[in-house]
């Protein structure tokens, strides 16, 4: 197995030793092996190039040197597209007017990787599950776009035009090249992200993200004796340290155990009664989160030790790292529905997809955001399969929560059998829908589907037709326009008022 894998690593062959050893790819080896140096840098970085004893200039440039020396182990000179892709939207951003520029940006970038994942899907190694150089390009398309819309914001619209959200991270002036390298590329971010945004990113730099700086994270106790001192990271590393490592031991016990791929056999979907299937898909799934459980973790913790990711404090007064955190284990395991499982599940990239897309597309938004989510994703046609059967998923889920949900609020006891039985449908209706997400091909993916009888995409179906809703955009204006007519309602009365005592 390490042999094959050597082939196709483009990256440095130094552990193959090791990766015979453990008998895993040697592109992997060398990725964890790289986060685990960034986690030792992102220590050093901490404490021996502070904002009070270095300048931010010389934060960036080790920041940007260091990544780009974890990319070239990782992936060779497949690395040249990060700075290939980063240079063509920087040159986009100078050339191009401010009107503009954020539209032309996003296709230039996603374009750039679109061809990227194309080429390395049907070109040159399809199927391939282990590290691949479109990885850290993904998470470098998301800063690209999110950096260009927040310049447009800040630099081309007025203040009053902004939703809150946009007000904090609009950007006031473009970045120099140093900067965005240094955002970009940066080495606690290069490998596996997590994205964030350039104002949190530049805060870090020069050392005033232990400030308050928006209103949404603050509380009583960031005015009190909490922010006096900068707070310490060091026991949510160690936390993040542990769930990381706890995570790889569950993900290398029961990955082979459970592929996902057995759930489409033909014996096995012949021989075993439909329950069992179920329990045995929702068992292959619980199985393979681990291993993004693994990647995230570790690199929100790299970059909380590098003193990054601060967010506020509790209310009890122990500082909060979790301003870049990608997902919450509990709140996925745990979720009652399908929207709560995707609002904690690659959180970031959530972020981005809502403030690039959802927000900002005039025409179905949901439908839209999908299909971002689905062509940054990648070009395996089990992907599209995911993000289709994904859209009706949610509205169904809409529909059931706004229709059903509140005959059920009427009590605890009431609330509890519906948050048990919506967890149920929950995990059965993600293991289905990302299901052609792991088999990747449209054969096999379609194959499952059919070993199902698609009895979800029915059942979504029905619901949907049977329990229609409004869409939340439709509801909201017609809220407003009821409280609009309130007011109108409401002002003729005091007129009326007015008018009679004047004639008295």
């Amino acid at each position: 197995m390490a042999t094959q894998t050597t082939v196709s690593c483009t990256g440095s062959t130094l552990l193959q030793p090791i990766s015979e050893i453990i008998n895993l790819p040697v592109d992997q080896v060398n990725f964890v092996a790289c986060q685990l140096f960034a986690l030792l840098m992102a220590l050093w970085f901490r404490l021996y190039l502070h904002p009070s004893k270095t300048s931010p200039f010389i934060r960036h440039v080790v920041a940007t040197l260091l990544g780009f020396y974890l990319a070239l182990f990782c992936f060779g000179w497949y690395s040249l597209h990060f700075l290939v892709q980063s240079g063509l939207s920087y040159s986009v951003m100078i050339f191009v007017g401010l009107e503009h520029m954020h539209k032309y940006c996003f296709i230039v970038t996603l374009s750039y990787l679109i061809v990227c994942q194309i080429t390395r899907v049907y070109v040159f190694d399809y199927g391939m599950y282990s590290a691949d150089f479109t990885g850290p390009m993904m998470v470098i398309t998301q800063k690209i776009t999110s950096l260009a819309f927040e310049i447009h914001d800040g630099l081309t619209k007025p203040e009053k035009q902004l939703t809150p959200s946009q007000k904090y991270l609009a950007i006031r002036r473009m970045p120099s090249l140093l900067e965005y390298l240094s955002y970009n590329c940066n080495f606690m971010g290069i490998l596996a992200g997590p994205s964030c945004s350039y104002n949190d990113y530049m805060a870090f730099i020069e050392g005033t993200c232990y400030q308050p700086r928006h209103q949404e994270n603050a509380n009583g106790k960031e005015n009190g004796k909490y922010r006096q001192t900068e707070p310490s990271p060091k026991n949510d590393v160690i936390s993040k340290l542990c769930t990381c490592a706890i995570s790889l031991g569950i993900y290398l016990s029961l990955c082979n155990l459970l592929p996902v791929e057995h759930s489409i056999d033909d014996e096995f979907v012949s021989s075993t009664p439909f329950y069992l299937q179920i329990i045995y898909l929702y068992l292959a799934m619980l199985a393979l989160r681990p291993k993004y459980y693994f990647v995230w973790t570790l690199a929100d913790a790299i970059n909380n030790a590098a003193g990054f990711g601060f967010n506020g404090y509790n209310k009890d007064g122990s500082p909060r790292w979790d301003l870049i955190s990608n997902l919450r284990i509990l709140d996925i395991e745990f979720a009652t529905s399908f929207k709560m499982f995707l609002d904690n599940w690659n959180i970031q990239t959530a972020l981005w997809l809502k403030r690039v897309c959802y927000e900002r597309c005039p025409f179905n938004p949901m439908a839209a955001t999908f299909l971002l989510s689905a062509m940054w994703h990648g070009y395996y046609p089990g992907y599209y399969l995911t993000f289709l059967t994904g859209i009706a998923m949610t509205m169904a889920a809409r529909a059931v929560r706004h229709n059903i949900r509140p005959h059920f609020m009427v009590s605890d006891s009431y609330k509890r059998i519906y948050d048990v039985i919506t967890w149920a449908w929950t995990q059965v209706a993600i293991s289905y829908t990302v299901a052609p997400f792991v088999l990747l091909a449209v054969g096999r993916s379609l194959k499952f589907y059919r070993s199902w009888y698609y009895c979800l995409h029915i059942l979504c179906l029905l619901v949907v037709l049977a329990l229609p809703i409004r869409s939340r955009r439709r509801q909201a204006k017609e809220q407003q326009d009821g409280l609009q007519d309130s007011q109108i309602d409401h002002n003729s009365t005091d007129n009326n008022c007015n008018q009679k005592e004047k004639a008295t």
